[in-house]
């Protein structure tokens, strides 16, 4: 686990263009907020989205919430002003759209760079057939890459798919962004769920991505928090049985065996590190509720 290991059950996108919504985001339930001023901001708007959110982080107020904040692609007019305004406001992360390769990792790095922060850690969007198939090559170009969020409805999009209720079509992707994500040490986020109205369907995908072994979702409204949160929220079950996997193997190994049944399954040491990780996670969500007391 490194330095930037953190619960992101629910990662919700906040235009940076709407004052409410940004206001907002300081009381809600959230893990992640991403402060956006990419593709969903009209061009009228960019600039006092920019303004906005500067002026929001520096007021501050967001708690234990982890701070992102999306920029403009670096080939729009917008892009190196997006960095060159909020590379060093302190904000948790900067995120970037569209990178399909290495060469796009060091093109952001060097941006941030110029800027004068050679520090702050970037995301990066994993959205094209291209920035999949290139996954492995995205996840291990540098160290500063600490989550690789999935752009699920742009990927739909690009694979001329139709989104369906078992995400069938995307199940591919998803595994080889968390297989890339996980081999270099990435946080991975599961993408959006845009039908707003399917309650059933959001959760469900939940829960898919979650089993897949993402770390969270990404969100477009609050009314979707709670899903997000319950689903990648241990269980008092799973915690317990994380707990006894860990003493009893523990037991196991002091008495000269190097495996041991727990509730009739077979625990090795890979158990053992997979339970301490959870039991982490739980722990650092335990405190965040405390603080939102």
């Amino acid at each position: 686990m490194n330095k930037y290991f953190r619960p992101r059950r629910s990662m919700l996108y906040v235009p940076g263009c709407n004052q409410h919504y940004l206001e907002k985001a300081l009381s809600l339930n959230v893990d992640s907020v991403i402060l956006d001023l990419g593709a969903p901001i009209l061009l009228s708007a960019k600039e006092i989205s920019r303004d906005n959110v500067v002026a929001a982080i520096k007021k501050g107020g967001f708690g234990h919430r982890e701070v992102i904040i999306r920029v403009n692609d670096l080939d729009s007019e917008w892009g190196y002003d997006d960095i060159n305004a909020t590379a060093n406001l302190g904000a948790d992360a900067i995120l970037f759209s569209n990178i399909e390769n290495q060469q796009d990792v060091m093109k952001a790095l060097k941006a941030l760079d110029d800027a004068g922060n050679s520090e702050i850690p970037i995301m990066v969007m994993i959205e094209s057939p291209l920035a999949v198939l290139h996954a492995e090559e995205i996840a291990k170009s540098s160290d500063r890459i600490i989550c690789m969020i999935m752009a699920t409805s742009d990927l739909i999009s690009d694979l001329h798919a139709r989104p369906t209720y078992e995400r069938t079509a995307i199940l591919t992707s998803l595994s080889l962004v968390v297989l890339a994500a996980r081999a270099y040490g990435k946080a991975v986020i599961d993408g959006i769920h845009s039908d707003l109205k399917d309650m059933q369907a959001f959760e469900y995908a939940c829960r898919i991505g979650r089993d897949m072994g993402f770390d969270g979702k990404s969100l477009v409204h609050p009314f979707q928090l709670p899903y997000a949160n319950e689903a990648y929220t241990p269980k008092p079950a799973e915690v317990k049985s994380a707990k006894e996997i860990i003493a009893e193997l523990s037991a196991a190994n002091a008495a000269g065996r190097g495996t041991v049944l727990v509730n009739g399954k077979l625990v090795e040491h890979h158990h053992v590190i997979a339970a301490k990780r959870f039991l982490k996670v739980s722990d650092m969500i335990n405190k965040m509720g405390i603080e939102n007391d």
